[in-house]
């Protein structure tokens, strides 16, 4: 059964082809960094719990699709000229679930080039700036054979659900600001369907938190975090994870309403290392976090006492985010250099910000983010 997002594209065969026979969509877009993490699925790539995040503006991703209505082959061919490369099939088979949604794709011989702004495979969500930037092409592509302009507040919920196919943490991505995913009763046309914007519930001082990527290992991570969300389902603390990412919520919006950052540290620190416990308790368990992510986390928890306000969070891996707001970025980037740095490799860190999420990168099409 398709999705009632896609209605409009399941006659869209009977409509004949484009006059083009060859064209390209271009999309960046972002990675996002969850303040309340989503861990676990149900069939259909839908959220055991519902999760909460920050699109980021600097870690992102390119992507070109290159479509021809005209070559004998079809489907996805090769990434970045290669007919072999490493993200080849996982690209081709979102596109084999989104073909479900949208026919015509299928007919297409499609060609992509992508590039990231950071490394892939490390804990910073690149399969949520990846998938999100394959998705909008694709969605590109899609409405310029249907001859169609979509509303922007039709098309954002349409890209998210399609991304989600893909990556469930690309569906956030498609958002600016702050994007909740999952079904909640906290939150106004939440779905587990498809991400929607949260920035309504946000103090206008959050909107502009920085977010330092602090990169302790460029390593692909052991284990795929798909691998990782399987495991949650005969997990011995499934129960109690789903009533403490609800519980951790309702907490999140609470601090991020009134601008309370202390808040904000206690339950996104305690996502950050729910998380890597469910990893390590799982059956096998799996340790991402190394060394280096243990010495940052007790170095900042040790600054946040002497009044240093910022706060750690971790994806899937063992890279650290910390999280501070603008006013204090002076003192607190001083602080990341000369402490934190020396944990990184090659003292690396990535300085980011709460980003305002896709932008296009084609002429082709008219449409862009808001």
């Amino acid at each position: 059964m398709t999705h009632p997002l896609f209605a409009r594209f399941q006659n869209l065969n009977k409509k004949g082809r484009a006059p083009e026979k060859n064209f390209t969509a271009g999309w960046q877009s972002p990675s996002n960094i969850a303040l309340v993490k989503y861990w676990g699925k149900k069939d259909g790539q839908l959220p055991l719990n519902p999760s909460l995040s920050m699109t980021l503006k600097n870690a992102v991703t390119q992507t070109r699709v290159h479509a021809s209505t005209d070559q004998e082959i079809t489907g996805l061919i090769s990434v970045n000229g290669d007919q072999h490369h490493a993200f080849l099939l996982k690209m081709q088979q979102f596109l084999k679930l989104l073909a479900i949604e949208i026919p015509y794709l299928a007919n297409l011989s499609l060609r992509a080039e992508t590039s990231n702004s950071f490394p892939h495979s490390t804990g910073i969500a690149s399969s949520a700036s990846g998938m999100s930037a394959f998705a909008l092409c694709l969605l590109d592509i899609a409405c310029r054979m249907l001859h169609e302009e979509i509303p922007y507040s039709e098309w954002q919920p349409m890209v998210s659900c399609a991304s989600r196919l893909g990556s469930g943490s690309a569906c956030r991505s498609v958002y600016g600001g702050y994007a909740m995913w999952g079904k909640s009763e906290l939150i106004t046309g939440s779905s587990d369907d498809f991400a929607v914007p949260a920035n309504e519930y946000v103090h206008p001082d959050m909107m502009s938190l920085r977010d330092a990527i602090l990169i302790v290992s460029t390593k692909p991570k052991k284990v795929p975090s798909s691998q990782g969300h399987q495991s949650m389902n005969v997990h011995p603390y499934l129960t109690g994870r789903i009533a403490q990412a609800n519980q951790n919520l309702a907490d999140v919006l609470h601090a991020l309403a009134l601008d309370d950052f202390d808040q904000l540290a206690a339950v996104a620190e305690n996502e950050a290392l729910s998380l890597h416990s469910l990893l390590m308790s799982a059956s096998p368990g799996t340790i991402l976090i190394q060394p280096g992510t243990l010495e940052i986390i007790h170095q900042v928890r040790e600054a946040r006492k002497k009044g240093l306000p910022l706060l750690f969070t971790l994806d899937a891996g063992a890279n650290v985010h910390i999280l501070y707001s603008a006013v204090s970025a002076k003192e607190v980037e001083e602080f990341i250099h000369d402490i934190l740095s020396p944990f990184c490799e090659e003292g690396r860190v990535i300085y980011d910000e709460c980003g305002p999420g896709p932008v296009q990168i084609s002429e082709n099409q008219k449409k862009s983010a808001e």
